[in-house]
């Protein structure tokens, strides 16, 4: 579409002319270019200058109904209505000259008759612009009025332009484009209408005329954007060209086939374009094929057949770059109407790749065709070719020769046996193979964008094999390569031949020996038959590979293993060489397209064999080449290399390298080692492994010449896949191995187990591991039949449920590490020194693994060592402990042998310590918190200041063993100078070590005596120090004592608040029957203020009670008030007390004593004790936050 001229490939524009007033042009131009749509412009300094561009013409006269022109198209006719005739001539004044002097008048007045004189013959337009000098200017109405009656113009066609005010230059300019553009749209209509005069009135009877009005008609559609008129003309054009074309009886000049294609080229550009421009893209695509069908045929005589394929191929190119630039190309092509019922359409009619690969096709029949050419014209040479240069004429596809005449250049026509010359010397100028594989790479990356493959890979195949005639065979090669790669996965077995056949040329052209052995030998084990020979392949297409037939297999055959077994050269392959220098080595996996070169199956008949004890392999090789081959020898691998062995060729005697190499191994025979088409080569051997683990065959190498060995990926019959290629070819099918159920079972590895160790693990964990002691593991080794050497000691802490052993911290607040269990470490024997673990000492622990080497022991010795494990918190675990070790003690990378212990223990909490707050007994402190009616969880304790409160702490033990108690203590968090309050310990220390047997409960008193007044008052922690009741005894008989654990409870913050009333009840410790004791109940007030108190008590049965019942007392401030009763008892026995009951009124709380403070022991008579005398025991304060 480059080829293009601009006019032809653009929409046509209107063109003014802009004559007078340079100044304002630039202005003018810019505004014009900026509408929609845009307005082309001719600039002109002053009327003089008319003439220039519109020479003096006479009225055209309607042409004879004889005539004939010479031509079609003119082929500057677009070009000069684009750029030189305007369809609107502007003539712009001064408003100085217009309004001044009568000369200047009389000057205005000439030149606007001049202009006119040469716009009217052309029917061109006029527009008169009175420019502004200054804004000052006034023209007077009857100037104005003169000077439009003089240049015979409407009353809008005369406008005023000042350029000095804004908004006025704004609006001059917007009327002068508007007139512009109805004044173009009025020319244009007109020159339609009158050549559609013409063609309707039918004055003329050439088909060249009638196709050149008919475009024209189009052409002045186009410049007012009517493209549907323009579409019309445009058809009637290219149908009236066309049945020129059908009637024709003979077969026309060649320059007059050249420029009626040439023409119908750009008709059907026109037409292709405009319905793209209407999104029509099903009609567009219709039209093509129209275009293509009318003139496929029209191809003219064989020496210049290459013109109409070079014209084919450009029509495609030109359609493609349509479809690729038009906004009418519709992703959803399925949605589309395809076609007819008559005419079709494919998906592929609708996109640029399609027509791209077309058109390089048509590129390459004009190369073929040239070349026919060329052939044809034997006595043509350079002295018959045109001496003048050829140049366009003046119609379109129309050639002439420039003559020079003095100092004039004359045109003079081709004969059509001068253009044949001249287009054959141009057709030698290019090379179409790179226009070609140009077009090819944009229709391949078309098909690539839609991920077509296939396609895709057919483009990449032609643009390879242009690479290919153009000798660049590392393109060439590249792109072969991932066509061939398709090719085996779809399975087209003819066109991968071929592409082989490219693909072992390039390599042989490239002097690469490897990739053309791999490919020679690919080609010869394809599955081709005889029958392919007559297939639809002409000899051309065959390709370098020649015709894929069993005949052309055997002579690929010949060819290779001639070449590597050194018995023959080719002669166009003397860089192929397989020597000592050079050897050749292929590596064949199993995905490679070389299995059915060679294909490997080994199989296990044994799945689990013993260690060192022999077992039956069986190795089945397999080749699809035409002729047998014979093997050397075989090398087999396995990943254990003491097992590799050798099979030799009985048939022949082994070479001087193999003697080298199969030192250290093991060498077996076998009566002959030939491979032929399609036939198993069964060979079954003993193996023997003395390392325990997984015995793998890697790989089987096999030997075909001096210096070329295939390396074949071993594969298990049971899980072997088809060759892809053969799969679906009738050949007969057998058993890799004579047994059908080790076919379908056997596997290419199989395990090899551990010789029974002869050593004893005994771990010696005892009982259940406790929350934050440091639990001992003895671990014991024994050497009963095996000298232990190299040992090695794994420990892994897994956990029972799953969860593993990471906690987080907030879900288990008592946790100290991030792991619930952590493996602190390895203890060996007492006295052990590091020279008997021997210089390769191995030391790892980490939390939850760990890793320790084991000293050499000879048989009856043992040794032992302790895991130190620690619990952070309750959770059962799996101990796993490994040893493994080397029975040569002189090589460390001898086989190893393991034996495993696993145990699991339970993880517990020792102690459940609690604590309870309470007040002293018989002495109660009124706080105005607790009178709250409102209950909150949340809410602290609260103790009276200064006051003492007695601190129950309890210590439970929640295991399943004996538990001894060092001590108990509260201990602050932080240090503080001064004390906010005092603790004591009640009952002292402990003496000696208590015994918690499990389940029982061990409880101390503290008494806590606040000082300081605080909303959340910090006591600090109570620390409890114990362990095991018993001795810990290791499995090895060492003793060892269990060390002190320390558990933490952190007491909780109390609200301190001072009490304002102090209630307590006193009585005898016990009372005799009948005789009178005194009750009394002490009210204290700890305020500055006078408080209320109302009391009341309640008769028991079991007493008789003197005193008020019921009254109202006042204490003072900072003073008490006792209430005094006499009680005598009535009953003996566990006897209640009358119950009294006080309200503080101010605070309204209500006092009643507790069941307990109000019971006394009666005795029937005096009791008699045995006093003994007791030192009081001491009260230790210990300060807490």
């Amino acid at each position: 579409m480059e080829e293009y001229p601009q006019e032809l490939r653009t929409p046509p524009v209107s063109l003014v002319a802009l004559v007078g007033c340079p100044e304002q042009h630039i202005l003018i131009s810019t505004h014009l270019n900026s509408e929609q749509p845009p307005i082309n412009s001719l600039a002109l300094p002053d009327l003089s200058k008319i003439s220039l561009l519109l020479p003096a013409k006479t009225v055209n006269q309607q042409p004879a109904v004889s005539s004939s022109p010479n031509g079609i198209l003119k082929r500057d006719w677009m070009q000069k209505h684009r750029t030189k005739i305007p369809a609107v001539v502007a003539a712009l004044f001064s408003s100085l000259h217009v309004a001044g002097d009568p000369a200047q008048w009389l000057q205005v007045c000439s030149d606007l008759d001049h202009l006119k004189t040469l716009i009217r013959p052309r029917n061109i337009k006029l527009v008169v612009v009175v420019v502004h000098s200054s804004s000052q200017d006034e023209i007077n109405e009857d100037r104005l009025l003169a000077l439009r009656k003089r240049a015979e113009v409407d009353a809008k066609h005369l406008l005023l332009f000042n350029p000095d005010d804004p908004f006025e230059l704004k609006q001059s300019l917007s009327r002068l484009g508007a007139a512009f553009a109805e004044l173009a749209a009025i020319y244009y209509r007109d020159e339609a209408r009158r050549i559609r005069t013409r063609i309707e009135k039918k004055t003329f009877n050439s088909v060249d005329l009638h196709v050149r009005y008919c475009f024209k008609v189009g052409v002045y559609a186009e410049f007012r954007r009517d493209w549907v008129e323009a579409l019309k003309f445009y058809e009637d054009a290219y149908h009236a060209l066309r049945e020129m074309v059908a009637t024709l009886t003979r077969l026309p000049g060649i320059q007059r086939m050249v420029e009626i294609k040439t023409v119908a080229e750009q008709l059907h550009f026109k037409i292709s374009t405009l319905l793209l421009l209407g999104g029509k893209l099903t009609e567009a695509v219709k039209w093509f094929h129209q275009h293509y069908a009318s003139y496929r045929r029209f191809v003219g005589s064989p020496e210049n057949i290459f013109l109409h394929w070079e014209w084919m191929s450009r029509q495609f190119l030109v359609f493609a770059e349509l479809l690729e630039t038009s906004s009418a190309t519709i992703q959803n092509i399925p949605s589309l109407a395809l076609g007819t019922a008559e005419q079709p359409l494919t998906e592929w009619e609708f996109r640029p790749a399609y027509y791209y690969q077309s058109a390089a096709r048509y590129l390459k029949e004009k190369r073929g065709a040239l070349e026919l050419a060329l052939s044809i014209l034997e006595t043509w040479n350079e002295n018959d070719s045109v001496t003048e240069p050829a140049v366009p004429s003046i119609y379109v596809g129309q050639f002439s020769r420039l003559l020079e005449q003095g100092d004039d250049l004359a045109m003079q026509p081709l004969t059509d046996e001068e253009y044949t010359h001249y287009a054959i010397a141009e057709g030698k100028r290019f090379q179409d193979s790179f226009e070609i594989i140009a077009l090819l790479k944009k229709s391949h990356e078309s098909y690539g964008n839609l991920k077509v493959r296939r396609m895709a890979s057919l483009c990449a195949s032609e643009i390879a094999r242009e690479y290919f005639s153009l000798e660049d065979f590392n393109n060439a090669k590249q792109l072969f390569d991932g066509v061939g790669n398709l090719y085996r996965q779809e399975g087209w077995v003819s066109v991968l031949w071929e592409v082989l056949g490219y693909l072992r040329e390039c390599s042989r052209k490239l002097g690469d020996v490897k990739d053309f052995v791999e490919y020679s030998l690919e080609m010869a084990a394809l599955p081709v038959s005889s029958g392919v020979d007559s297939l639809h392949f002409r000899a051309k297409e065959h390709g370098p590979g020649g015709p894929a037939s069993h005949s052309q297999r055997e002579a690929i055959h010949k060819e290779v293993f001639g070449l590597v077994s050194e018995e023959a050269n080719l002669a166009s392959n003397n860089d192929l060489k397989v020597t000592q220098e050079n050897p050749l080595h292929l590596e064949i996996d199993l995905v490679s397209p070389l299995r059915s070169v060679l294909l490997a199956s080994v199989a296990f008949h044994e799945q689990i064999i013993k260690s060192g004890m022999p077992s039956l392999i069986t190795l089945s090789l397999l080749s699809q080449l035409p002729l047998s081959i014979e093997i050397d020898y075989l090398e087999i691998q396995f990943n254990q290399p003491e097992c590799n062995f050798f099979i030799i060729n009985a048939q022949r005697s082994p070479s001087d390298e193999l003697l080298t190499k199969k030192q250290g191994f093991r060498l077996e025979s076998a009566p002959s080692l030939a491979l032929l088409t399609n036939k198993w080569l069964r060979l079954t051997y003993d193996i023997k492994s003395e390392q325990s683990g997984k015995l793998e065959c890697v790989s089987v190498i096999a030997k075909l010449g001096p210096h070329f060995t295939i390396c074949c990926r071993a594969e298990s019959p049971a899980s072997m896949d088809d060759l892809p290629l053969w799969k679906f070819e009738a050949r007969v099918e057998t058993f890799p191995t004579k047994d059908p159920a080790l076919a379908f079972s056997g596997q290419k590895a199989a395990q090899v187990e551990e010789p029974d160790p002869q050593v004893d693990l005994t771990l010696g964990a005892s009982g259940p591991a406790l929350v934050g002691e440091h639990f001992m593991v003895p671990v014991t080794v024994t050497a009963r039949g095996h000298a232990i050497h190299f040992g090695e000691l794994k420990i892994n802490l897994v956990d029972v449920r799953g969860d593993g052993l990471f906690s987080p911290r907030e879900s288990e607040p008592f946790s100290l590490d991030s792991h619930n269990v952590e493996l602190l470490g390895i203890t060996g024997p007492e006295g052990e020194e590091e020279s008997q673990l021997g210089p390769d000492k191995i030391t790892k622990i980490q939390q939850s693994f760990g890793l320790y080497s084991v000293p050499s022991l000879e048989v009856g010795k043992s040794w032992y060592c302790k895991l130190e494990i620690k619990w952070h918190g309750p959770k059962p675990i799996m101990l796993y402990v490994s040893l493994g070790y080397s029975l040569d003690g002189t090589d460390l990378n001898a086989p190893r042998t393991n034996i495993h212990k696993s145990s699991q223990i339970e993880g517990k909490v020792a102690v459940q310590i609690s604590h309870r707050f309470m007040a002293p007994f018989r002495r109660d402190a009124l706080l105005p918190s607790r009178s709250n009616l409102v209950s909150d969880s949340d809410q602290l304790e609260s103790l009276p200041l200064n006051e003492t409160s007695i601190l129950l702490v309890s210590a439970k033990n929640c295991c399943e063993v004996p538990l001894q108690l060092l001590s108990m203590s509260i201990e602050v968090d932080d240090d503080k100078i001064e004390k906010s309050c005092s603790e004591q310990l009640g009952g002292g220390d402990l003496l000696g070590s208590a015994i918690v047997v499990p389940g029982e409960e061990f409880k101390k008193v503290f008494t806590i005596i606040p000082k300081v007044d605080s909303s959340k008052l910090q006591l600090g922690s109570v620390h409890l120090k114990w362990r095991r009741l018993s001795e810990v005894e290791s499995q090895s008989g060492s003793t060892s004592v269990a060390s002190w654990v320390s558990t933490k409870h952190k007491l909780p913050d109390v609200n301190v608040e001072l009490s304002p009333l102090i209630v307590s009840l006193e009585c005898p410790p016990y009372a005799v029957l009948g005789e009178p004791f005194t009750y009394s109940v002490k009210v204290r007030n700890q305020t500055e203020l006078l408080q209320e108190v109302k009391f009341s008590s309640v008769d028991a049965q079991s007493f008789v009670l003197s005193g008020s019942h019921n009254d109202t007392a006042f204490v003072l401030p900072k003073s008490e008030h006792i209430l005094h009763y006499k009680v005598v008892a009535l009953a003996s026995g566990l006897q209640h007390l009358p119950r009294v009951s006080l309200t503080a009124v101010r605070y309204s709380a209500v006092f009643q004593p507790s069941t307990a403070a109000s019971t006394v022991f009666v005795f029937p008579s005096e009791p008699h004790f045995k006093i003994a005398d007791a030192e009081e025991k001491k009260m230790e304060p210990v300060a807490a936050d």
